[in-house]
């Protein structure tokens, strides 16, 4: 039974290196009988694979796409150069971040230890342009992708905005990625509520193996919800702003959750906020829409100072 199962995986390895093998080709590949070969493909069809026979006499056999996707043998070169791809797929702003974590975390659980040390040669021998894209601790993301995707307890390690340090006992429910940052939503057990993790100050301890039911997550849009708590509790402060387009425009340009309060068809009142007023006058002159401050002297005095910079800075520009 093992020599007939190790055969099938080879067989199965054969067909996907190229398009049409004959018969006499796979039986002197794997050392067989044309008829054992014709039972092999008989047994690989059961199992779902679309093997498709061509008849006459040189006949032979193809692999062909089906309605399902079975599973796939991959040599080590295969696997690593895989595993190298997700990877930078999950850097990425491609819409499939999380899915990739998860491929590239059932892909990890089974690589053997030279395989993965290959892996890991190859994320420290590559360097980023600063700024552009920051290094990304995959291992990290890969094991808390594994316990979301288990649905195990996770413990991790936790370095708080301000440098202070704990221990954290979860249930992890959902990664989402925004911009370079990376946030893990989950149960907090110690504190029985919903918490959002950033995963670059997590330091994943090893698996706890306690699997844990799903909870149900307290809103219908699981970004929105991580977006709008990591977002607002970063403020420290906030303002007021009249602006003078139609919610909807104002909507589209923020991407942000903000409080959007329509006052008529052409104007709305948004209340957002940043870390300075310096930089919340820089974001606003980025909408290019035309705005009032209703509530945020240090917003006004903000948008002086940066009219200032901005006027000296044009100084030597020609007016004509």
């Amino acid at each position: 039974m093992l020599e007939t199962s190790a055969r099938l995986l080879e067989l199965l390895s054969l067909l996907q290196l190229k398009r049409d093998w004959t018969s006499a080709e796979l039986a002197g590949r794997l050392e067989v009988s044309t008829r054992t070969v014709r039972a092999d493909i008989a047994r690989l069809r059961s199992l779902g694979y679309p093997v498709h026979a061509r008849p006459g006499v040189a006949g032979g056999y193809r692999l062909v796409a089906g309605t399902a996707m079975p599973p796939l043998l991959l040599d080590d070169e295969e696997a690593v150069a895989v595993a190298v791809g997700l990877g930078a797929v999950a850097t990425q702003r491609l819409g499939v971040e999380e899915t990739s974590l998860t491929a590239l975390a059932k892909l990890e659980q089974v690589l053997p230890a030279r395989l993965r040390r290959r892996v890991e040669a190859v994320r420290e021998a590559t360097s980023v342009v600063p700024g552009v894209r920051p290094p990304l601790d995959l291992s990290a993301l890969g094991a808390v992708a594994a316990a979301i995707r288990g649905h195990e307890r996770l413990r991790f390690g936790y370095t708080k905005p301000g440098g202070g340090e704990g221990v954290r006992h979860t249930e992890p429910q959902r990664l989402v990625s925004w911009g370079s940052l990376w946030y893990l939503l989950a149960w907090d057990l110690d504190r029985d509520d919903w918490r959002v993790f950033r995963v670059d100050r997590m330091v994943v301890y090893a698996p706890t193996g306690v699997r844990f039911q799903p909870r149900l997550i307290p809103a219908d849009n699981v970004v929105e919800y991580v977006v709008g708590r990591v977002s607002k509790a970063a403020w420290t402060y906030r303002a007021r702003v009249l602006v003078h387009a139609p919610a909807a425009t104002v909507a589209a340009k923020i991407r942000i959750p903000v409080d959007i309060e329509v006052v008529d068809e052409f104007t709305c009142q948004v209340v957002l906020g940043s870390d300075h007023p310096d930089r919340l006058a820089l974001w606003m002159t980025q909408l290019d829409l035309d705005i009032e401050v209703i509530d945020g002297d240090e917003l006004a005095v903000a948008l002086e100072r940066l009219a200032a910079r901005l006027h000296r800075a044009a100084g030597g520009a020609s007016t004509t």
